[in-house]
């Protein structure tokens, strides 16, 4: 079995971000996608293979991560995953709402994949049902189940928002009790639903909120054994700020050929690149790449002129602090080795 990796947040990686359909079963309050800037398309095989391969032509050493929607709808996602083993990259990944659609744990096996990873955006069912949809915590915990004694590697994304962060606190137990090997905690971004769905937006969580309880849930994680990949969002005014766009290499593809570098953007026709016969074209300027070597106190260009009301000023009009680049996180290991759990939660 290959060791546990997935995608890297961090300085010099390079990821490619494949949205295969934007199709998905859930109709969650916070997702991201926006089928008119996205589409509608399911790529069939050989796009998707295409796709691939000018990635991994271009890009060293890179980790691939399938999306949607939801990928596993797509009734080739097993193709596509052996396509990018045999290509070479780095890792690859599969993000999932856990309901494992078209038997994909029957067609691919632990060396094909090197991570599957699940989204729970609740320590119970109450909280994560009321942003992903009924019965979704319960299948949720039970395509994990399956995979972890399959001996698929499995990660869980939390995308912290109002709603759900007074849970964070409960998620180090449930993710023993699932033998969940590394947890990322999320911010959530103001843009897709969340942005445009009268009565369905959701609030970012204030500095002061986030930095009293995401980096103590951290801690509490990694000394169960488990590691933590979280952004640091806040930075103070005097912290040096980075873009993901000029010191990594971050690619989010979706079905309509559109590339885009920074996740921001993705609800704007700013994609730096697209896909045209197979070959990744630069967009004329201004798109995403001509803003982000604007240098500005609040950090994030992006950040500041998509969502500026995350942003606060003191007296004198400068920014309280600065919005880090959400493509550059903390990585926390883990502390010490963990003892995997019969799969229920809460155990020790």
């Amino acid at each position: 079995m290959n060791s546990s990796r997935t995608v890297a947040f961090s300085k010099n990686a390079a990821n490619v971000f494949f949205h295969i359909l934007t199709a998905c079963n859930l109709r969650c309050r916070h997702c991201y996608i926006n089928p008119a800037q996205h589409g509608t398309q399911t790529l069939d095989i050989e796009t998707i293979s295409s796709w691939l391969q000018v990635f991994a032509a271009q890009e060293r050493a890179a980790n691939v991560i399938f999306l949607g929607g939801e990928p596993t709808l797509h009734p080739d996602l097993s193709a596509a995953v052996k396509t990018a083993r045999n290509l070479g990259f780095q890792s690859v990944t599969i993000d999932t709402n856990g309901y494992l659609f078209n038997n994909i744990l029957q067609k691919i096996t632990p060396d094909d994949v090197d991570v599957i990873s699940f989204s729970l955006d609740g320590a119970t069912a109450p909280v994560n049902d009321s942003l992903r949809g009924k019965g979704s915590y319960e299948t949720c915990l039970n395509g994990i189940r399956q995979a972890v004694s399959g001996g698929f590697h499995t990660s869980l994304i939390y995308t912290v928002s109002s709603a759900n962060l007074h849970e964070l606190e409960k998620m180090p137990d449930v993710l023993v009790g699932l033998g969940i090997e590394r947890f990322f905690i999320q911010v959530i971004g103001i843009r897709g639903e969340s942005a445009h769905n009268a009565g369905a937006a959701l609030n970012q969580v204030s500095p002061e909120a986030w930095l009293k309880t995401v980096p103590a849930v951290a801690e509490a994680v990694t000394a169960r054994g488990i590691s933590v990949i979280y952004p640091r969002v806040f930075l103070k005014p005097d912290e040096p700020f980075e873009c993901a766009g000029k010191v990594a290499r971050n690619f989010f593809i979706f079905p309509n050929g559109r590339v885009y570098r920074c996740p921001l953007c993705e609800d704007y026709p700013l994609h730096g690149g697209v896909m045209t016969s197979g070959v990744l074209t630069p967009t004329p300027p201004i798109n995403e790449a001509d803003l982000f070597n604007l240098d500005i106190l609040e950090g994030c260009v992006m950040n500041r002129l998509i969502q500026p009301d995350n942003i606060r000023y003191a007296s004198d009009g400068a920014p309280a602090y600065r919005i880090a680049c959400c493509l550059l996180k903390e990585e926390a290991p883990a502390r010490r080795p963990r003892r995997i759990s019969d799969g229920s939660i809460g155990a020790p």
